[in-house]
């Protein structure tokens, strides 16, 4: 696959595909209703960025999956902020006037104050960042998350615990 192989990459992808679609349709799941994108696009948007057009050499792994999990969180921070752009309409949303609550920001305000806080925590905390990509943007459990960074369950616990807090004091304080 690093030399550009597309029978390895076909091979590769076919290994991967289940666990990569497993990823993607636990994050899509905590998307805001309405979400044009499914689970299958965004693996299928991953891979490309992930092995299209450039050659890829992957360690283990751990490093492929901490790779996709970064892929789809681009990706989905990309799709926020073009749905904040004005040529798309801006701030303006469709809003079910029985559910309004105008102190309340939307999804796409949430994913991108999460993701600026996040930006801070990789530059003081870089381990427990990866884990947050892991587990939030690429839904995986406690478990799967202790594997992938070949750490205890035990201290993947307490960096989640942490990381939630120090995002949450981050994003109340901006």
């Amino acid at each position: 696959m690093e030399h550009g192989d597309p029978k390895a990459a076909e091979q590769f992808l076919v290994l991967v595909y289940d666990e990569l679609r497993r990823i993607a349709a636990a994050k899509m799941a905590h998307e805001a209703p309405g979400q044009t994108l499914q689970p299958t696009a965004l693996v299928h948007e991953a891979w490309l960025s992930l092995i299209g057009g450039e050659s890829h050499s992957y360690k283990n792994r751990e490093h492929f999956f901490r790779t996709a999990a970064e892929a789809m969180r681009h990706i989905l921070i990309d799709r926020a902020r073009r749905k904040r752009a004005l040529r798309h309409g801006g701030g303006y949303r469709r809003v079910d006037l029985d559910r309004f609550d105008p102190a309340t920001p939307g999804a796409d305000d949430h994913l991108l104050a999460l993701n600026e806080a996040l930006n801070k925590l990789a530059l003081e905390h870089p381990v427990q960042a990866e884990l947050v990509k892991l587990r939030y943007f690429a839904g995986m459990t406690n478990e799967q998350a202790a594997d992938v960074m070949g750490i205890s369950v035990s201290t993947v616990k307490n960096y989640w615990a942490f990381s939630r807090a120090w995002l949450l004091n981050e994003i109340e304080n901006e």
